[in-house]
């Protein structure tokens, strides 16, 4: 491609004598001659010039100011630009270069120095512009690896939440419910767009910690005994070690994988992980303090835990369970009702009120009935 070279000067003699100079370049280089200030400003909005040569005292906007108006302009901030000047004073030389002029040349121009400093500049231009490309190029590998490793661990993260639900009802569509449930809330809620994405991927993971619970306890299809109960509440706190602390695997891909393993999946740098442990050690707590495991009260709940503890509880009532059948819609409300300020937090429940008809239409997109929805790829999102 030619190069373009924007030539400015009011003395239109000037850029007649340069255009007869210049005119065994013409199949090189594409020039455009000004006599206007203003209206070089405009033509280097409109173009994408490779250098730019201007005279340095001309009326109204002069070269300077030209210069500097280059210079604060994203488009044209790197773009060389060479000065004409017949003046001999320093100050303004210096001034032109403080600015962020590219060469000088006096006048009046000789040809020679007039290509050898156009040459020059456009070998320049050619180089920042090739290196800048470069760089685009390795910030977008970068982005886009990165991209691909968060989706990865992300479709790990609902794939471990899947394992749980399996075990456990044998559907991983609860989770997904879960899942959206609390976004629908978050949202109502205004909470922040990364809160509401991290809140997306961590509910699913919420009992996690039923991997742990022995098959004829979390399986039974009858009340649980005392001793049963108590075994079954443990799911809490294993869910929070399974999520929170270092695995053996991990230590060994540290010591000797030599692969960054810990890098990229330590717990502790996983925003989302680092939720969903909140959330599977708090969301059985209760606003009025009597639930489990800690028996933490009010705003002592993180809020995540309180608003996954709503969902889980409208899906757990409205859904068949081994020991118990579907509850309608209507009773499932009104259980739900008679304990916001005792089991719920009165500020969540009211969103989760504000948005039932959401939360209506992701139980049916998401109902059991529904064998193949969990193969719905979700979109993926980063959260930050």
């Amino acid at each position: 491609m030619r190069k373009k070279i924007l030539f400015v000067d009011d003395d239109t003699a000037i850029l007649r004598s340069l255009q007869r100079m210049l005119r065994r370049e013409r199949e090189a280089w594409d020039m455009t001659f000004l006599d206007s200030p203003h209206a070089a400003l405009e033509q280097t909005l409109l173009s994408d010039f490779d250098a730019v040569v201007t005279d340095l005292q001309m009326p109204g906007i002069d070269g300077l100011q030209l210069l500097q108006r280059l210079r604060e302009t994203e488009k044209t901030q790197d773009v060389p630009v060479i000065v004409l000047t017949g003046s001999s004073d320093r100050h303004l030389k210096r001034e032109a270069l403080d600015l962020g002029a590219t060469d000088l040349l006096n006048k009046p121009i000789e040809i020679e120095d007039l290509l050898a400093r156009l040459r020059s500049v456009l070998h320049l231009k050619a180089c920042q512009d090739e290196l800048k490309c470069q760089n685009e190029l390795l910030e977008h590998k970068v982005r886009e690896r990165t991209r691909q490793l968060e989706a990865s661990r992300l479709d790990i993260i609902w794939r471990l939440g899947k394992a749980a639900e399996f075990r456990d009802e044998d559907t991983g569509n609860h989770i997904l419910r879960v899942g959206y449930y609390s976004r629908a809330i978050a949202e109502v809620l205004g909470l922040d767009h990364d809160y509401v994405d991290r809140l997306l991927f961590a509910a699913p993971l919420h009992d996690i910690g039923k991997l742990g619970i022995p098959d004829s306890v979390l399986l039974k299809p009858g009340k649980l005994t005392e001793d049963e109960w108590y075994i079954m509440r443990q799911h809490c706190e294993l869910g929070a070690a399974i999520l929170q602390q270092h695995s053996n695997m991990e230590r060994v891909f540290e010591d000797w994988g030599g692969l960054g393993f810990s890098t990229v999946y330590d717990s502790l740098e996983n925003p989302v992980l680092e939720m969903a442990a909140t959330i599977a050690l708090t969301h059985h707590e209760k606003w009025n303090g009597k639930g489990y495991p800690r028996g933490l009260a009010r705003e002592e709940i993180p809020l995540e835990g309180r608003i996954v503890a709503i969902s889980d509880v409208y899906d757990a009532l409205t859904s068949e369970r081994p020991y118990k059948p579907a509850f309608s819609e209507e009773k499932a409300l009104a259980i739900i009702r008679e304990d916001v300020g005792e089991h719920f937090d009165p500020e969540v429940y009211a969103a989760f009120d504000l948005c039932i008809e959401s939360i209506r239409t992701i139980r049916n997109k998401f109902s059991d009935e529904q064998d193949a929805v969990f193969a719905e790829r979700t979109p993926a999102v980063v959260p930050g």
